[in-house]
Parts: C-alpha cells; structure tokens; sequence
C-alpha cells in the first residue's frame, strides 16, 4: 500500500507504473448524537479503506471529507455537499487519476447520502473508460446481526448506534464520549424512505439505536468483516477488468 498523503510525486508514480489501483474513502461532515464526532463518517470510512489499500496493495487517496448530508442539516456541525458537487467530485478525482494512468478506483463509502452521487459518478467513469468499484461497507448488516447487542433503530439504519460507536471505538477511541451516550429510538414516518425527509423531524438526539453496548473489540471485528467481504469483491472485480 502507498499512503498518498505522504508519498511524493516520484512515489506515486513508480507505483502506478507498478499497476497499483486507487482506493478513495467518501465520508461526510454531520451529526452523530452527543457522544460522537461530527467526523464520524469521514473518520470511519478512512479507516475502512486504509484496510481495504493495505489487503490489495492500493494507492490510499487521501478522503473526501464532505458528503451530501441535507438529512441532518438541522443540527449544528453539519455541512453539506449537494448531491451533483459530490457527484463532479469523484468525477473529476477519477478523471485525473485515468490521466496519470491508474486502471481502476474502488470507493469506499462511509455516509448514506453518498450513495447516489457515487454511483453517477461511477457511470460517468466506466463510460470513459476507468473501472469503478463502488463499496458501502459489504456485509455490514450481517456482522451487526451477528456481533451487536443492542437492535438497530431500522433495517440497515446505523447511526451514531451501538456499530458506528463500536467502529469508533476501534479506529478513534479519543473522540468517544461513552459517558454522553443515550439511546434513542424513533418511530419511523410511513413515507420514510418515499419523500425527501429531514431526521430531525422525528428524531431528537441525533441517535438512531443504542451505543451503550459498545466495544472497541466489536468495532475490531466489523472492520476486519467488512474488509474482507470487500477484498473479495475487490478479486472479482480486479479478475473481470484484467487489472
């Protein structure tokens, strides 16, 4: 793995000569209850891609901090990217990463909202030529399943809960305050889902679920899930495009 951040341009270039993909972590800039991080997207999906670069030999990108966050605007510490910025943000990372002849980019997204643009952007790419593996943390609800205590606020609906807390726990245990903890869990509106929808409008803590029951250990073990169902992925992604 080459950590872009403090590699030089001599580096970078010896290691794409050398057939090394781009792993690019998309997190977000927005609440996470009153015992996270508003970094927490950001910090988490780093992480996870650090792991991911480590397993297939990659260039580490340095993240995108920013996300489409309009969800939670609501609470103060959110900013938000729109949806076609982050969209022509990928693009054009992917773009320039084509032009230094890197032959692939996997995304590792750390934020709901991310989805979309990410995968416009991933269409634009492969249209032009640059394969794209758009990764949302593979198996994330079967490992919550199988390692946490506590239920989830909603089908695959994590946040600020007991699996982000523990993925925080393992990656940044200096920015946890455990002792702010506090569940919450919401009723969910009928149109949930069907509507353009602010969180704050049901939710009042910013936590959906209960980090209480969390764990370094825990976060450990969903990180170590999830980087190897990615780096799976990642073989037969890399098997299809030659690379």
């Amino acid at each position: 793995m080459l950590d872009t951040q403090s590699a030089s341009w001599e580096e970078i270039s010896a290691a794409i000569a050398r057939g090394l993909i781009a792993v690019l972590p998309v997190g977000a800039v927005e609440q996470h209850g009153a015992h996270l991080p508003v970094l927490t997207d950001t910090v988490l999906a780093s992480g996870v891609a650090r792991r991911i670069a480590a397993g297939c030999d990659a260039l580490l990108l340095p993240a995108i901090a920013y996300g489409d966050a309009w969800t939670a605007e609501a609470w103060a510490g959110t900013l938000s990217l729109s949806p076609e910025t982050l969209r022509l943000t990928v693009t054009d990372i992917g773009r320039g990463l084509q032009r230094m002849g890197v032959k692939g980019l996997i995304t590792v997204n750390g934020h709901f909202g991310n989805r979309e643009p990410i995968n416009l952007a991933a269409r634009t790419l492969s249209e032009a030529g640059l394969p794209v593996l758009h990764l949302d943390y593979p198996r994330l609800e079967a490992l919550a399943a199988e390692l946490m205590e506590s239920e989830p606020a909603g089908p695959g609906f994590y946040h600020a809960d007991e699996v982000e807390t523990s993925m925080m726990l393992a990656l940044a245990p200096e920015t946890v305050r455990m002792e702010r903890a506090a569940p919450e869990y919401p009723e969910f509106p009928e149109l949930f889902g069907s509507e353009p929808m602010k969180l704050s409008a049901f939710n009042r803590s910013g936590v959906f679920g209960d980090p209480r029951p969390a764990t370094a250990q825990k976060g450990a073990e969903l990180i170590g899930g999830i980087a190897a169902e990615s780096l799976r992925l990642i073989g037969l992604w890399k098997k299809k495009y030659g690379i």
